[in-house]
Order: C-alpha cells, then sequence, then structure tokens
C-alpha cells in the first residue's frame, strides 16, 4: 500500500470517528428517536436484506403464522436499529451509565472458575447487544484481562472503528486468525483472561465439517471455540440475555464445562447451541437474523456422518 492510499483510508477513517463520536454525545432519547427514523427507511426503503430475513424466521418457526413471522421481523428491523445506536453510543458512555443499562446477574460463577489462575471463555451468540457485553470488565476480580474474538471487517475504515468501540471497556479486541497464538502467550506469561467467543455465525466451508440441528434447520457449526478451549484447558461459560426494555439488559451466566479437556468431541459446541437456542426461542426479534446462516446446505454424506455422531452419543 503506498503512502497516497494509506493517507485516504485514514482520512476515512478519521470522518466516519467524528461523524459516530458526534452521535455518541447525544442523549439516548435522540438516539432512539434516530433508530426509529433509520427503521422506517431500512424497512420500507432499502429493504436491507428483508428476503432473508423473512426466509430465516420462517424455517426456523415453521408452526409459526404468517401474521407472527411478519411481527418477529418488524421487530427485529427495530431492535438491529437500536443495537446500531447503542453500539455508537459506546463511545461516550460512562461506568455508570453502563452498569444499568447492562446488568449481570452472576458474575461471580466466573470469579470462582478463574480463582485457580485458569482462563475462561465466555460464549454467547449475536443476540440483544452483544457490543455491550465486554462492560462484564467492571465485574470481574481485579487483574483478570478481558479479550474478545472478532472477524476483521472488509472496510479497513469501519474495521478500526468497531476495534475502537469494542475497546471502549478496557476488552482487548484479538482477531479471529491470531487468537489461538494470542491465548497461548497469554497462558505461557502466566495470564488470566476471559475471552469472549462469538461461534453462532456461518463458518468458511473449506473449516465446516460439524453439523447439527438448530433453529428447526440442518446447521454447519464453527467448533474453533471448541479446540481452543480443549488445548488450553479452560473453562466456558454460556452467556443468556433478556432484553428488559429498550436500552436495558441483563445477562446470566451458566456453566458449559469446567474444564473442556475433559469433554468428548463436539459435545461443547453442542450444549452452546442448544443454550443459544433456548435464549432465541424466548425472545426470537433480538437475534441477528440478517446473517445468511444457512447458506450452506448438507450433503448426503455429511447427513450420514450426523446421523453416525447422535446414534454413538
Amino acid at each position: 500500500m503506498d503512502d497516497g492510499e494509506r493517507n485516504k483510508k485514514s482520512i476515512g477513517y478519521s470522518l466516519l470517528y467524528a461523524v459516530a463520536y458526534l452521535h455518541a454525545l447525544l442523549p439516548f432519547s435522540v438516539l432512539y428517536l434516530l433508530s426509529d427514523i433509520l427503521y422506517f427507511f431500512i424497512y420500507y426503503i432499502i429493504r436491507y436484506r428483508r428476503k432473508l430475513v423473512r426466509r430465516n424466521i420462517k424455517n426456523s418457526f415453521s408452526f409459526e403464522t404468517e401474521k407472527r413471522i411478519i411481527s418477529i421481523e418488524k421487530e427485529f428491523y427495530h431492535h438491529l436499529c437500536d443495537y446500531f445506536v447503542e453500539t455508537i453510543k459506546t463511545l461516550h458512555i460512562s461506568d455508570e451509565e453502563i452498569r444499568k443499562r447492562m446488568k449481570f446477574e452472576n458474575p461471580e460463577m466466573i470469579n470462582r472458575l478463574t480463582a485457580s489462575g485458569n482462563s475462561c471463555i465466555l460464549s454467547l451468540g449475536h443476540y440483544c447487544n452483544w457490543e455491550w457485553v465486554t462492560s462484564i470488565v467492571n465485574y470481574l476480580t481485579p487483574g483478570i484481562k478481558q479479550g474478545l474474538v472478532y472477524k476483521e471487517l472488509h472496510s479497513k475504515a469501519f474495521d478500526h472503528l468497531f476495534v475502537r468501540l469494542r475497546s471502549s471497556f478496557k476488552a482487548i479486541p484479538i482477531e479471529m486468525r491470531s487468537v489461538y497464538r494470542k491465548l497461548i502467550e497469554s497462558k505461557n506469561k502466566g495470564e488470566t483472561v476471559v475471552v469472549g467467543f462469538l461461534s453462532d455465525q456461518r463458518p468458511p466451508k473449506s473449516t465446516g465439517h460439524y453439523w447439527t440441528r438448530f433453529m428447526n434447520q440442518d446447521t454447519v457449526v464453527q467448533t474453533g471455540m471448541e479446540k481452543i478451549a480443549k488445548l488450553l484447558g479452560f473453562s466456558i461459560v454460556y452467556l443468556d440475555i433478556t432484553k428488559v426494555k429498550r436500552g436495558h439488559y441483563i445477562g446470566k451466566f451458566y456453566v458449559i464445562t469446567p474444564d473442556a479437556s475433559n469433554e468428548p468431541e463436539y459435545e461443547i459446541m453442542e450444549r452452546y447451541m442448544n443454550k443459544l437456542e433456548e435464549t432465541i426461542k424466548k425472545d426470537p426479534a433480538y437475534y441477528l437474523w440478517s446473517h445468511n446462516r444457512w447458506k450452506f446446505k448438507k450433503e448426503p454424506e455429511e447427513k450420514l456422518l450426523s446421523e453416525v455422531y447422535e446414534f454413538e452419543s
């Protein structure tokens, strides 16, 4: 990359950050008004991924009426716009304010699992406002480091912005391609970390070898979280989030395993996907239905292998 191109990208990020920060200075009442306006344009004018969203919801809740499907769909788009303005607000929000809006019911569970110095994986889905979960650092035992795994965005300007957003509560963003190396380094240094994994999105086709039933559909599963946890002997918890009202959430932790190295292959991912499905079914509108989660279809030989695994289990 030459200096001219680098300067253009730097200017692009600076402008994007300036616009985002100015919006972050606005009170929540104004931001939610903007969210309502944004919803109208995204849903009715732009029609952002409406066919995909409708199909995903319909396939997941095939027993529901058309009226109910459309109701979930509209509520999803409302929430997606809320998620967007809430995430921007992260650039300018106090610890006191975030504590009121993102509460954790039982953070002592993580502190017990990490008391011996062993690290912990916090597994969750793209549900409610997952960006605010990094504020868990306010509840952790002092000295414990917090990280979160993310996938680099194609746009460098947006990628830099989201890295900055995700660092707002002292969390350390870790790009997914370097996560194993970074966690090995932390372990060798004797550091205790709590690292967030969102493992519910579609993996690259070349790496997707494990299938399960999720939301009424054959679903290929990312297994990187399980593999890393088993290799390093980490504990894993699942975070179930409930939306109390607009801009207010409560998270509750459940132990997936106190020591991943002792678990059978794919058992961790099964538990994780089952817990996530329970979360989604409680309030379907708050899941990220706009992601093309079920793009890949199960081949006949994969179906056979899956049936053999289920029989042996």
